[in-house]
Formats: structure tokens, C-alpha cells, sequence
């Protein structure tokens, strides 16, 4: 092979050449080899010596380039690198893109992060390029490794040989780990953000290697370009986190405006029934659709006023220490989860509470939405008290009148009840009802408003209070007065009832037949009780004014007649056998020739169909005087049917 052109006249021509070329090393040293070659073309000793120092020159030149040219490799890694870590990774995704980036880069054979644990020490977050699964998730306990090292020391670590480095603190299952993936040597960098330390980069070759200054300078710069990628992840989570946060905050400040909006029009609603004088059901239902809850409604007594389903324990709560409480608060409590107690209140009067059971929590908006319900109902309260109050006089005068045995035409007083909201046609109990210790003025403003409530008529006589209620059932209504009463005056009352009046005209009657049996209980000692006259059995016979001799037999009697109509049985003949024969079953069945066990059994079909009340003392003698009245009756028409015989 010739030699290159100059070799002889000018070696550093030559040389130059090779380094225009971009020819391998190889050449520069065969150049050397044939200047010195003693059968070829040998230089004159000072000819080689230039040559020698061309060629070192050469040489020099030639590393300078590589190494530029490796740097300016690097250099552009950098910038891909950079190009990576400006793309919106989260931090586990670009982590991992740092690693595959540093073993790529500086050909390793790994690279690996590591990252702090709360309670000390690191572990092995991501890695490239392993070959078995032991790496990842490695924990690195403090004081141990290169990584808690080069954290340490703010700088970078390495050895060319991990497993014989004495310098390094071992620990057993790191050595483990270095065996099982054959590495030996490793280097470790910090990955700082300012003076933290928030993890260590790893780069590691499967053969011994000294690792050179640029390739611990590019280590740094890779875990300074990692850090503050790694932040900028780290920050971006936490704005996207904030933004999610602040999308929710706002999405519940418009749930709560919604619901605030939906509060106050509820609030307009109940404003306007109270103003329209809704009933208390009305109320009750809007303010429980509003909070979507099951609302009770309850006065001072204890009494439910209005109800929009059932509410467990109702009664304890209505008497209990939760009214107390809210009444005290004067806001509403909660004594229980889902349970909330509103006071209802005038000024330091009591009238009840609103109760509402709700299966969530109750905001600070709702609470206070629950506050005015109680008001609400407040109102509704004192204005129906009020109403009657100012309407009383010409409610007490026409109840007067109708009182007095009316000689008013009656399409006049059809009229007059009309405009009372009376129904003239419609049936009415008469209710006289006297509290036993005086008290007469509270009763008759509490008569006021409870007609009103139920669409009827009060006045006051004789130290008394005389309702007319609409209704058939006298005894029913003799009790819900007592009931109400005599909580409210905390004393006996005594009330005596009678009816229906079939229309108004006949209103005096039923008031005279209430009087009397109002007399009845005080005579039978039963002051503080209430009843009607069916209630007081013959005595209500005797007492009434149409004598209702039917009807009280078919009270007592009924069933056992039409037993023996529809079956052709004795039973009536048996009871009275029976009785006749001072009770005794034998004896009877000899009166009637019939075995015992044949009255035996007819005296238990007697008490299924009459109760087994019918044997006690007070129900016998009222079956006994039903059965003279039932047998005086037949021989009556008997005498009737005979006298009109032809």
C-alpha cells in the first residue's frame, strides 16, 4: 500500500490529509509503523521525528473532535430530552421517560429512580433496562446505598465495582438485587429541587467502568433537568388538582344557589297560604316538599296538629326534652340523626313544635328554613286564634238564637249559618262542657277557636261552654273536647253531649238532652268525665226525649235477633231462660226441655256474637231491661193486631 501523499517531503501534510479524511486511528499509526519499517520506506531519522510529532498532534486533534463530537451527541439528547419533559406527563409517566432517556444516552446497561418514603429511607420507583422484577419497588433502608450516599453528600456517588467496594454501606438486599442483575458498575446522582432532596438518579453497566468527568457532568445536568421536570409535573398535578377542586367548590356554590333559590320561593309559598289562611296541612306539605323530609306538626299539648306521613317516636318528641330544648334555643335542635325539632312560638308563648325527620344532613340554609316554617305555623296559629275572636259575637249571638228554640223563618236562618260557613242541613252534636275549678274565661276563648277549627258554633252559659259541632257521633266528640280541655286549663272538665240535630230547628232539643246528661254525670259522681247519652246506656233511655226504646234494644240485642231470624234459632229465648232462672244453665235447659250442653253452647254463641261484657254486672242489667222492653213491645203489638181485628 503506497504511502499517503507528502509522507516523505511533508508529514504534517500527510497528517492533515488523514484529519480532512476523518480516517480511523489506525491510519495515523501506520504511518508511524512504516517510517520505521526497516524494509520499506525508512525516513532519515530527523524525518521521523517531525513525523512522530505530527502524528501525536494528529492524534490529539482527532480526540478533541470525537470528544466535541460526543458532546454535541449529548448536547442533542439534551435537547430531546427537554423536548420530552416539556410534554404535560404526569410525574409516574415521566419518570419513567428520564430513565429510558439516561441509559440511552450514556449507554448503560440500567438506569433507575429512586424516591423518598415519609417514614425514611427510598425505593426503587421505575426502572429500564432490568432483566429481572426485583428492582421496582425496592426499598432502600437509610444509611444504605448509593443513592442515600450521593443524597447525603448533595453530590454524585459512583464506584466501578459496587459488589467490592468497600466504601459503600451494603445492605443484603440491595446486594441481592446488584447480583441477580449482574451490574457492576453503578453511580448515583441527587435529583434536588433547590437544597431538598426529592430522589436519586442510577445509572449502572453490567461490566467494571470508570466513569469519566463529562459523564458524571451529563449525570448532574440530567438530574437538574429531571428535577425541575419532575416539579413542573409535580406542580402541574397540584394545579390540576386545585382546578378540579375549584370546579367542584363552584359546582356546589350553584347546587347551593339553586338551593337557596328553591328555599326562598318555598318561603313566598308558605307566606302567601299563612296570608291566605291555608290549613295546617297545607303548610305542612309545602315546608316537607321543600326539605324533602316527613313533617309533623304538634301544639304545646302534644296533640298533632298536621302530619305528611309518620315520623317514629312522634309522640316523645311532641312532650319530651327535644321540644324543650328548641323552645330554649329558640332555633331548631336535632336529638337525633335524622331528626330536627323547630320551636313554634309567640313571643314567650308556647304553641308546639314542627318536627321534621330528614334522611341527610341539614344545611345552614335548610336549618334556617326549618326556623321559619316554626314561624309560619306561628302565625297560622295566632291568627286562627284571632279570627274567631273578632268573628265571635255574631257567631255567639246566632248559636244564642238557635239555642232559644228559633222563630226566625228558615230560609233566614240558612242564611245567617251560611254566612257562618254552617252547614243548616247538615247533622250537629250539641257538647256542654264546665270546668270544675273555675277557669271559665281561658275555656271560653279556647271554645272559641276550637269551633273555628272545626267549622262550628260556641257559647258560653251558666258557667259552661256549649259547642255545636258537625257530626253524628256525640260520644266521639264529648271526648275530644275532655281530651283538648282539660290539658289546657290543667283541671277536671266535666262535658256531657247528645245528638245528631238533624237540621238547626231542632239544635234546642239536642242542647236540653246534652244538659241533662251533663246533670247524669254529676249525679253519678263522674265529674271530670265525658259522655252522651248513648254512652249512659238506659239511663240515656230514660234521660233522652225521643226514647229511643228500638234502637236501644237493637244496640244490646241486635245480633242475637238476627242470628235467630236468619237461622231459626233461640238464642233470644235462651237468655232469657237463662236469666230467669238465676243464671243457672240447668235449669234452664229444664224450662226450655233441652239437654245443658245444649244451652251451654248456645251461651258461647251468645258471647261470640254479644261480647263477653254481656255477663258483666252493669251490661246484664241493661241486656235484662232489653229484653222487657223487647217482650213489652211484642205484647203490645199483639194487643194492637187484635184491637184492629176484624
Amino acid at each position: 500500500m503506497p504511502l499517503d501523499s507528502g509522507f516523505e517531503d511533508a508529514p504534517a501534510l500527510a497528517i492533515l490529509e488523514l484529519l480532512a479524511a476523518e480516517a480511523p486511528l489506525g491510519r495515523f499509526h501506520e504511518l508511524l509503523y512504516r517510517a520505521a519499517d526497516p524494509g520499506g520506506e525508512r525516513l532519515p531519522p530527523g524525518r521521523r521525528a517531525e513525523l512522530e510529532r505530527a502524528v501525536q498532534l494528529g492524534l490529539r486533534i482527532h480526540a478533541s473532535l470525537d470528544q466535541r463530537r460526543q458532546r454535541e451527541a449529548a448536547t442533542a439528547a439534551l435537547v430531546d430530552m427537554i423536548h420530552d419533559m416539556t410534554a404535560p406527563y404526569d410525574p409516574d409517566t415521566l419518570l419513567r421517560v428520564i430513565t429510558s432517556r439516561t441509559r440511552r444516552l450514556l449507554g448503560f446497561d440500567m438506569a433507575y429512580i429512586s424516591l423518598p418514603l415519609p417514614r425514611g429511607g427510598s425505593y426503587v420507583h421505575c426502572s429500564d433496562g432490568q432483566t429481572t422484577t426485583l428492582n421496582v419497588g425496592l426499598v432502600v433502608e437509610e444509611h444504605h446505598g448509593l443513592g442515600q450516599m450521593a443524597q447525603g453528600q448533595g453530590g454524585a456517588f459512583w464506584s466501578p465495582d459496587y459488589l467490592n467496594d468497600d466504601r459503600i454501606p451494603h445492605s443484603e438486599k440491595i446486594d441481592e438485587v446488584v447480583r441477580a442483575e449482574g451490574l457492576r458498575a453503578v453511580i448515583a446522582v441527587p435529583i434536588q429541587v433547590g437544597t431538598d432532596s426529592i430522589g436519586a438518579l442510577y445509572g449502572a453497566d453490567r461490566v467494571v467502568r470508570h466513569f469519566t468527568p463529562d459523564e458524571i457532568s451529563l449525570m448532574r445536568s440530567l438530574a437538574d433537568f429531571a428535577a425541575v421536570a419532575l416539579e413542573r409535573a409535580r406542580l402541574l398535578d397540584r394545579t390540576r388538582l386545585e382546578i378540579a377542586e375549584l370546579e367542584s367548590a363552584g359546582a356546589r356554590a350553584r347546587d347551593t344557589i339553586a338551593r337557596t333559590r328553591e328555599l326562598a320561593e318555598a318561603r313566598i309559598r308558605l307566606a302567601d297560604q299563612v296570608l291566605n289562611g291555608c290549613d295546617l296541612h297545607v303548610v305542612a306539605r309545602t315546608a316537607a316538599e321543600a326539605l324533602g323530609a316527613t313533617l309533623a306538626i304538634g301544639d304545646a299539648h302534644g296533640q298533632v296538629l298536621a302530619s305528611t306521613g309518620e315520623v317514629p317516636g312522634l309522640a316523645e318528641v311532641l312532650t319530651g326534652r327535644a321540644a324543650l330544648e328548641a323552645h330554649a334555643a329558640r332555633a331548631p335542635v336535632t336529638p337525633a340523626q335524622d331528626l330536627w325539632v323547630a320551636p313554634v312560638g309567640a313571643g314567650v308563648e308556647d304553641l308546639g313544635v314542627v318536627v321534621a325527620r330528614v334522611a341527610r344532613p341539614l344545611g345552614s340554609d335548610e336549618e334556617g328554613f326549618l326556623a321559619f316554617v316554626g314561624r309560619a305555623v306561628a302565625l297560622q296559629v295566632v291568627g286562627r286564634r284571632s279570627v274567631p275572636v273578632a268573628a265571635g259575637p255574631g257567631r255567639d249571638e246566632f248559636f244564642d238564637v238557635l239555642l232559644a228554640a228559633p222563630v226566625q223563618p228558615s230560609s233566614q236562618i240558612a242564611y245567617q249559618a251560611g254566612q257562618f260557613g254552617i252547614d243548616p242541613e247538615g247533622p250537629h252534636v250539641v257538647v256542654v262542657a264546665r270546668p270544675e275549678g273555675g277557669e271559665h274565661g281561658k275555656a271560653a276563648v279556647w271554645a272559641a277557636s276550637y269551633a273555628y277549627r272545626r267549622s262550628g258554633l260556641k257559647t258560653a252559659r251558666d258557667g259552661c261552654v256549649v259547642l255545636l259541632l258537625p257530626g253524628t257521633d256525640a260520644s266521639a266528640a264529648a271526648r275530644s273536647v275532655s281530651t283538648e280541655l282539660s290539658p289546657l286549663l290543667g283541671q277536671p272538665v266535666t262535658v256531657g253531649a247528645a245528638g245528631p240535630a238533624t237540621g238547626l230547628a231542632s239544635v234546642a232539643r239536642v242542647h236540653q238532652e246534652a244538659l241533662r246528661c251533663l246533670d247524669a254525670l254529676t249525679a253519678l259522681d263522674g265529674a271530670g268525665s265525658a259522655a252522651a247519652m248513648a254512652d249512659l246506656g238506659f239511663l240515656g233511655l230514660l234521660l233522652s226525649d225521643d226514647h229511643d226504646v228500638e234502637g236501644f234494644v237493637a244496640s244490646l240485642l241486635g245480633p242475637l235477633l238476627e242470628h235467630d231470624a236468619e237461622r231459626a234459632t233461640s238464642l233470644i229465648a235462651t237468655l232469657e231462660a237463662y236469666f230467669a232462672s238465676g243464671a243457672s244453665p240447668t235449669r234452664a235447659a229444664e224450662d226450655l226441655h233441652v239437654h245443658p250442653n245444649t244451652v251451654a253452647r248456645r251461651l258461647d254463641r251468645i258471647t261470640e256474637l254479644l261480647g263477653p261484657a254481656w255477663q258483666q254486672p252493669g251490661r246484664t242489667l241493661e241486656v235484662q231491661l232489653a229484653l222487657r222492653l223487647l217482650r213489652a213491645r211484642e205484647v203490645l203489638w199483639r194487643q194492637r193486631d187484635t184491637a184492629l181485628a176484624p
